[in-house]
């Protein structure tokens, strides 16, 4: 038994670290190579695995953890400020395309089982759908703001489902007298006391997350063992998980509600970063076995029906979304990506028909395709993704293009600009006030026109076109500065101008560390941090309105300056090797605040403080 299950574990570890560095590769994301990986090692790829379904109910868990990941980042404030896109939108997207999915389906079924399916394919993909979000860096737009509160929604709708699934039962059942439960049985309750202890389980989350978890992981942390903060971490919400499914409710429901009453918790952090390797091994294994289940033989053997059932169901949830995204005043391109986000069938839809055959409300000859209809639609989403994000590029190339680049003036010129946005503006002024005249180029044309009403003399263009970085004067320049706030855009610049120019020194911004690095790939002349130097100066202010010596202030910039310098390019080494990063970034922090406490207990000069006009005899 161990040594089967070993087997499959090995197994489903190997898919994973074969297929998703192959996908993401390819540009297709880890979802899809999950899903890719399943069909090869399932019963109708090359047989490695076989019981499917057991292995799904283990792996559901990881949708579990995921819904307590998304928990602890929502406060209950922002919940509220949620509500209106929550039921409203949510509640719009799931009404009409039960709705719409009931009334086809009553043509072929009997009423009570088209309601119960028109309920189960109403439900989108969590996993799936947050998943990629999250890999496109997608989550905190608008679109998928939306997108986060209709699955939010949608997983409460869960609860009411579950109740009112076994009231439409048209199967008869073998009646043996009780339902299998591993703990309680809270079915043979009375109807008020099972409501009773219903209530009483959500209630109890909520003391134990408000009340009980801080001093319990405040004990915990004292002993500064990580492994025992952990195994609490997930025995909180395997627990969470056990009381759910012992009342009869969702445990990724469950488990989000603990999640949002610990948001505001000083363990947050530490909460999320031991449980996500657990949630994203569960996640992808989950995946695998989602392309694992898709039954080819069934297929095979009803395609053009399989095929209908699930052009029908993307085609009609996308309507709705479309409708309700209309509805809501979103924007024309917000409501395609919000539309194709949710078009898909959810995990969900598994549950409830296991527990819809269970309860005698759809029998197994119905649910098949239907399974296999909604495992097709997943399958398909991160393609519908891929096409959007293809569409999208080309849509705004072609708006970019619905305005021709301006004729740059031939005149030579030492240095040549590429972006006036935000930073690049007041670069601009300053480089003009010091006497230094750049080419200026922006791709944003209203951005253009709004300054030169301002009077300055900026070029509309895509500067990453050769074209146009050699009508700006490349092959005579000095320098490139690059101010753009997309990393891509600017990695392929200095490509164009490495390549066509290789003289051109290149100084370029990055927004964060990370950027940095991605920018370090690349022998720039200069990388400077967007915030970085804005930083500096509020620390400088901050120490002079506690009474710091300004001079000494400035000092201690510098010093804190040269530091950074000179711990970049050894951090940019270590970028990939976690450990030893965090080890040599500590080790530095410490080093450096060694120096600057050192440098503050000397004090200043007479001479430092002539610098700051402070020397009355001046």
């Amino acid at each position: 038994m161990m040594e089967n299950f070993l087997l499959q574990l090995f197994i489903f570890l190997a898919a994973s670290a074969i297929a998703v560095p192959i996908a993401k590769r390819f540009g297709l994301g880890s979802v899809l190579g999950y899903l890719i990986a399943g069909i090869v090692i399932g019963p109708f790829g090359i047989s490695l695995i076989h019981d499917v379904e057991e292995v799904m109910h283990l792996t559901e868990f990881g949708v579990v953890m995921m819904l307590f990941l998304v928990g602890l980042e929502l406060k209950p404030s922002m919940l509220w400020q949620m509500r209106v896109p929550i039921l409203g939108m949510g509640g719009m997207q799931v009404f009409v395309s039960s709705l719409i999915i009931c009334g086809v389906t009553l043509c072929f079924l009997p009423w009570q089982q088209a309601v119960a399916i028109g309920l189960i394919l109403s439900l989108s993909s969590t996993a799936i759908v947050l998943q990629t979000l999250k890999e496109k860096g997608l989550m905190n737009t608008a679109p998928g703001r939306s997108v986060f509160s209709v699955l939010l929604f949608q997983d409460l709708a869960v609860i009411p489902m579950l109740a009112l699934l076994p009231l439409l039962a048209t199967v008869a059942l073998p009646n043996d007298g009780h339902h299998d439960s591993a703990l309680i049985d809270i079915s043979l309750l009375p109807g008020y006391q099972q409501f009773i202890a219903t209530i009483l389980a959500v209630g109890s989350i909520f003391l134990l997350g408000k009340f009980a978890s801080r001093p319990i992981f405040r004990a915990i942390a004292a002993t500064q063992v990580r492994e025992i903060f952990v195994a609490a971490a997930l025995a909180l919400v395997v627990g969470i998980s056990l009381l759910m499914t012992v009342v009869g409710l969702s445990p990724a429901l469950g488990t989000f509600l603990a999640g949002v009453v610990l948001a505001d918790s000083e363990y947050r952090h530490e909460l999320e970063s031991d449980i996500e390797p657990f949630k994203g091994l569960l996640l992808g294994v989950f995946f695998i076995s989602i392309g694992a289940s898709l039954n080819f033989a069934l297929i095979g053997e009803s395609a053009l029906l399989i095929a209908g059932m699930t052009a029908g169901l993307i085609i009609i949830k996308w309507l709705v979304l479309v409708v309700t995204g209309f509805s809501f005043k979103m924007a024309n391109s917000e409501r395609t990506l919000f539309a194709i986000a949710l078009a898909q069938g959810g995990e969900f839809a598994f549950v409830l028909f296991q527990f819809s055959k269970v309860n005698g409300v759809l029998p197994a000859a119905t649910i098949e395709p239907f399974i296999s209809s909604v495992a097709i639609s997943m399958f398909l989403t991160p393609l519908m993704f891929m096409a959007y994000e293809k569409f999208a590029k080309r849509s705004n190339n072609e708006s970019a293009q619905t305005r021709e680049s301006d004729a740059i003036d031939p005149s030579k010129h030492k240095v040549i600009l590429a972006g006036f946005g935000r930073l690049g503006t007041d670069l601009g002024r300053f480089l003009l006030s010091a006497g230094v005249k750049p080419v200026i180029v922006d791709h944003d044309a209203a951005n253009v026109d709004v300054l030169r009403k301002l009077g300055f003399k900026v070029y509309y263009g895509d500067i990453t076109r050769l074209d146009l970085l050699e009508a700006a004067g490349a092959a005579e320049a000095e320098v490139l500065v690059i101010t753009i706030g997309e990393i891509a855009k600017s990695r392929d610049l200095i490509e164009l101008a490495q390549k066509h120019f290789p003289h051109l020194k290149v100084v370029v911004n990055a927004h964060d560390r990370q950027a940095a690095f991605q920018l370090m790939d690349f022998p720039v002349s200069t990388i400077r941090r967007e915030t970085f130097g804005s930083a500096l100066s509020l620390g400088q202010d901050t120490l002079q309105v506690l009474g710091v010596d300004p001079y000494e202030a400035h000092r201690l910039v510098r010093i804190f300056k040269k530091n950074d310098e000179e711990m970049m390019p050894e951090l940019y080494q270590l970028q990939n090797e976690e450990d030893r990063y965090i080890a040599r970034y500590q080790e530095k922090h410490a080093d450096l605040e060694t120096l600057m406490k050192r440098d503050l207990e000397s004090g200043t000069s007479a001479l430092d403080l002539a610098w700051t006009a402070k020397n009355p005899e001046l």
